[in-house]
């Protein structure tokens, strides 16, 4: 017996082909690539010729927050370009001169020379989203990881940072520029405490006052920090690894 579509059926189906598909589109993540402004610090810069390099996975960093439930929406949020943006501003008004590696610094490596190479790192990244949708205000949270080592990469020092960044107002136009928003204020913070506690860092700060052209740079750069002290034997040290660094 051959089955028969009436009318109203027809209308039904049409109903519910619209509304799953309405629903398919709803399941798909909201994106949004993090830009924004970030002006250069106002600093006396520290002497010194700072290499940078960034890692592909920081200089495309995103993270992806999946949805709890069918009424939520997924999330992919790019920082990477802006990462990278918000560094190279940063470094560049921090320090006398700032080159790009051409590599991860290594024995096997062929880089420019310069006194030592800082390679950043995402180490974690949390996030709040608001309770009530109709309120726009997100905060997240940032632990960076950062290596300084020489051309050769061997280790000068380590260490990690925090930063945060919280939607300064609810009275935004979109979730995604909102996030967008709570974004860029933690890179600005993280830009802050990076510039001023760099020269505080105990190993930052011991490796500086080994280079006998760099001593008082520290305290001139971050007044009244107490520099860790630092022997003859490991200043001595330090300088004929970096000689050999040179060769």
């Amino acid at each position: 017996m051959r089955s028969m579509i009436t009318a109203p059926d027809n209308r039904l189906f049409s109903a519910v082909l619209v509304l799953t598909a309405m629903l398919l589109a709803g399941c798909g993540p909201t994106h949004v690539k993090v830009e924004g402004n970030f002006p250069a610090p106002l600093m006396e810069p520290v002497p010194l010729k700072l290499g940078v390099w960034y890692p592909e996975e920081f200089a495309t960093h995103e993270f992806f927050d999946e949805a709890k439930s069918r009424r939520e929406s997924s999330w992919v949020v790019n920082t990477g370009d802006a990462q990278v943006a918000m560094w190279d501003t940063l470094l560049s008004g921090m320090f006398s001169e700032l080159t790009h590696m051409k590599g991860r610094p290594s024995p096997s490596q062929m880089n420019q020379v310069v006194d030592a190479v800082l390679i950043p790192s995402v180490d974690e990244l949390q996030y709040a989203i608001p309770q009530h949708t109709n309120v726009k205000v997100y905060e997240i949270w940032m632990r960076y990881r950062f290596e300084l080592v020489t051309v050769r990469g061997k280790p000068i020092a380590e260490w990690t940072m925090s930063a945060y960044g919280k939607t300064p107002t609810a009275f935004l136009r979109s979730d995604q520029a909102a996030v967008n928003l709570a974004a860029v204020m933690a890179l600005r913070d993280a830009g802050a405490n990076f510039a001023t506690n760099f020269t505080r860092v105990p190993e930052v700060a011991a490796w500086m006052q080994s280079k006998p052209a760099r001593r008082g740079a520290a305290a001139a750069t971050a007044p009244g920090a107490k520099a860790s002290p630092v022997n003859e034997s490991a200043g001595g040290q330090a300088g004929a690894e970096r000689q050999e660094d040179s060769k």
